[in-house]
C-alpha cells in the first residue's frame, strides 16, 4: 500500500522527535497541505497564543499526491502569523519541496513546536528527523544554502533571525520563498535556522499516477496559463496591471506607472542570462545578474519594489529584489513599508529624508530593518517597521498604505474592480491576491454582484483544495475542473485511505477547509469589521462606493452561510461536518437577517 498517514512532531524545547498517525477522518476531510495544517493549528493552539512564542506550531506540509502532480513540486508552511495574528499558509516550490516530500516518506507534515536555546537545524530523511546544532546563524540565505551543498534546505536569513514580522522561509539559495505573513520570523523565534531535506525527491508511487503526471504536464504546456508562464513567468502581470490602470504606484498614490516599460517583462527578458529551469518543459523565472549575485525577478518584485517605490531603473529594482531574497524578507511587505516611510517623511510624521525613486535609500532602509545596518531614519522608526505597516501607522499616526487584517496589499489596485476588493477583504490570511484574483477577467467585463461573488468564492474554495493537495499554483489549474479527483481516484486504488474522488465532494472539501480557517480566525477575534477595504482606498474617487461594498459583503456572507457578523452559522457547520470540530471558544454566526438590495 502507498500513502501518507503520519506526521513528524519535533519539540525544540524538549529536543524530542515523535512520529504519530494522522486521524483517518482528518485525512479524508482535510487532505494535506493547507487543510491538514489548519486542522492541527485549530486543534492545538489556544486563542491569543503568541505567534513568536514556543507554543506556536510551524508546520511544513506536503499533500497526499506529493511528487505526482504536474508542474513544480511545492510545500506549505502553515502557522499563526506574527504579522496578522491570524492563520497563515505560505507556499514555495523548487528543489527543497521535491526533496521534502521524499524525505518525509509516509508523513504529511513536519510539526515544529517549542524553542531551542541555541541555533539548530532539523534534518529529515527516511521518514524521521534529527535536531542538530546549526553553524550558519547570521548567514544570509545564499550563504546558508552553500553550507548544505549535499542537501536541499529551507532556511531563514537575517530578517527571520531578527524576527521581522514579514520574514520569509527561503529555499534554493533564495530563488524560492514561502513569502507572506512572517513564517520566517516564527522560525527565528524558535532558533530554527533551517530544515534540511536529505532524502531523494518523491516520485509517483504507481505507474498510473506517473502516467497521469505526464498527461497533465503535456496538457499544461499547451494550456493558455502554461503558455503564458513559459513565455513570461509572472512578470507580465506588471504590464497587465499598468494597462488596466490597476498598478499601485508611489505608495498607492497612482494606479499606473510611466516607468513600466523599463521594469516590465520585456526589460527582464532583455537583461536575463537565462531561465530558472532551462531543461524543464515549462521553464521557471528569468535569471538576472546583480552586483550582489543572481536573482529571479517575479511580478511582485517589479510591482512592489519598482512601481510601488517609483523606481524605473531596472538594475536598481533587480538589486532590491536580490537584497530581499538574501536577507529573507517578503518583497511585497518590504516595498510597502518603504513606501509608508517615504510618505510619512513627506508629511513630517517621521524625521527622515526619503523620496520615491531613490533606490539607495530604499536599500538602506530594507537592510536596516533586516540586520540593523545604518538606517536612513530614526532607529525607532526602523524597529516599528519590523512589525509592518499597521504598527507604523498606529505608532506615528499616518494610514496611507493599505492593509487588510494587517497584511500589506500587493500592487494589484482593487479600486477599479469590486470583485478584487471583495477578494482582498475576505482573504483568510490578510491582503492577498492569490486566494482569488477576479481582476484578471473583471476589468474586461461588466460583472454584476452575483458574478463577482461566484468568482471570488469559487476561487477561494477550489484553491483551498488545490493547496491542500499542494499543487503548483499555475499547473494546478489543469485540475480546476475536478479539483484533482482523477489523481485521488488513482491513489485510492493503490491505498486504503479513501479520499473523496469526485469533483462535487472535493469542492465541498474546499469549502470546509476555507470555513475551518475562518473558525480559527474568528476564535482570534475576526468579524465583519476585519473584512473591510482600507480607509486609504475609500473616498478617493468614484471607483469605490463604500455602501455598495457593504451590500456586496452581505451577499457574500449569505452565499457562504455566514451571519451578518461574518461568522459561520451552526447550520453551515453542520452541513460541512465542522460542528463537532468547533470548540467553545469559537462563537458562531447569527442567522442572516439583513435585506440585500
Amino acid at each position: 500500500m502507498v500513502g501518507r498517514s503520519y506526521v513528524l512532531r519535533v519539540d525544540l524545547t524538549a529536543g524530542t522527535v515523535r512520529k504519530e498517525r494522522v486521524p483517518e477522518r482528518w485525512r479524508r476531510q482535510f487532505l494535506g497541505g493547507k487543510g491538514i495544517g489548519g486542522r492541527y493549528l485549530y486543534a492545538e493552539l489556544d486563542a491569543g497564543v503568541d505567534p513568536l512564542g514556543p507554543e506556536n506550531v510551524l508546520a511544513f506540509c506536503v499533500g497526499p499526491l506529493a511528487g505526482t502532480l504536474p508542474g513544480e513540486s511545492r510545500y506549505a508552511a502553515v502557522t499563526k502569523s506574527p504579522l496578522t495574528g491570524l492563520f497563515l499558509d505560505s507556499y514555495a516550490g523548487g528543489t527543497f519541496a521535491e526533496r521534502l516530500a521524499g524525505s518525509l516518506e509516509d508523513c504529511l507534515a513536519l510539526l515544529v513546536t517549542g524553542e531551542s536555546d541555541e541555533p539548530v537545524h532539523v534534518v529529515l530523511e527516511g521518514g524521521t528527523a534529527a535536531i542538530e546544532p546549526a553553524e550558519t546563524w547570521s548567514h544570509d540565505t545564499v550563504e546558508t544554502a552553500e553550507a548544505y551543498s549535499d542537501a536541499a534546505i529551507a532556511c531563514i536569513g537575517p530578517a527571520g533571525e531578527n524576527e521581522v514580522r514579514y520574514a520569509t522561509i527561503a529555499s534554493d539559495a533564495g530563488d524560492h520563498h514561502a513569502g507572506r505573513g512572517g513564517a520566517g520570523a516564527v522560525m527565528g523565534s524558535k532558533r530554527l535556522k533551517a530544515v534540511v531535506a536529505a532524502g531523494p525527491p518523491a516520485e509517483p508511487p504507481t505507474a498510473e499516477l506517473a502516467r497521469l503526471r505526464e498527461e497533465y504536464t503535456e496538457r499544461y504546456a499547451s494550456d493558455d496559463t502554461g503558455i503564458w508562464q513559459a513565455a513570461s513567468g509572472t512578470l507580465e502581470s506588471v504590464d497587465f496591471a499598468d494597462e488596466v490602470d490597476a498598478l499601485a504606484t508611489e505608495g498607492w498614490q497612482e494606479s499606473a506607472f510611466e516607468g513600466t516599460p523599463e521594469i516590465g517583462v520585456d526589460a527582464v527578458r532583455e537583461a536575463a542570462s537565462g531561465r530558472e529551469y532551462p531543461d524543464e518543459s515549462v521553464p521557471g523565472g528569468f535569471r538576472v545578474e546583480t552586483e550582489g549575485g543572481e536573482t529571479v525577478p517575479r511580478g511582485a518584485t517589479q510591482m512592489s519594489l519598482g512601481a510601488g517605490l517609483g523606481i524605473d531603473d531596472f538594475d536598481v529594482v533587480a538589486m532590491l529584489g536580490e537584497r530581499c531574497d538574501r536577507l529573507g524578507v517578503d518583497v511585497i511587505s518590504a516595498g510597502n513599508v518603504v513606501a509608508w516611510a517615504v510618505r510619512a517623511s513627506q508629511t513630517d510624521a517621521i524625521d527622515a529624508d526619503l523620496e520615491f525613486g531613490d533606490g539607495d535609500a530604499a536599500r538602506a532602509l530594507v537592510e536596516a530593518i533586516a540586520v540593523g545596518a545604518d538606517p536612513p531614519c530614526d532607529q525607532e522608526v526602523v524597529e516599528t517597521l519590523r512589525e509592518g505597516v499597521d504598527a507604523a501607522a498606529a505608532r506615528f499616526g499616518t494610514e496611507q498604505i493599505p492593509t487588510v487584517k494587517s497584511m500589506e496589499l500587493p500592487a494589484y489596485d482593487p479600486r477599479g474592480a469590486a470583485g478584487m476588493a471583495l477578494a482582498y477583504a475576505t482573504s483568510d490570511r490578510g491582503g492577498c491576491h492569490r486566494r482569488a484574483r477576479p481582476i484578471e477577467a473583471e476589468v474586461f467585463e461588466a460583472w454584476d454582484r452575483d458574478e463577482r461573488i461566484t468568482a471570488v468564492k469559487t476561487a477561494q474554495d477550489v484553491r483551498s483544495v488545490l493547496w491542500s493537495l499542494v499543487a503548483d499554483d499555475f499547473a494546478g489549474e489543469t485540475m480546476w475542473h475536478d479539483c484533482g479527483a482523477t489523481f485521488l481516484e488513482a491513489l485510492d486504488e493503490a491505498s486504503d485511505l479513501s479520499y473523496p474522488t469526485d469533483a462535487l465532494r472535493l469542492y465541498r472539501t474546499g469549502e470546509r477547509i476555507w470555513t475551518l480557517v475562518r473558525l480559527f480566525n474568528v476564535r482570534e477575534g475576526v468579524d465583519r469589521s476585519d473584512d473591510r477595504l482600507p480607509e486609504s482606498l475609500l473616498g478617493i474617487d468614484d471607483r469605490v462606493d463604500p455602501d455598495a461594498f457593504e451590500r456586496l459583503l452581505d451577499a457574500y456572507y449569505r452565499t457562504r452561510g455566514w451571519g451578518t457578523d461574518g461568522r459561520p452559522t451552526e447550520d453551515t457547520l453542520e452541513r460541512l461536518a465542522l460542528a463537532a470540530v468547533r470548540d467553545e471558544a469559537t462563537p458562531v454566526g447569527t442567522v442572516f437577517d439583513r435585506s440585500i438590495e
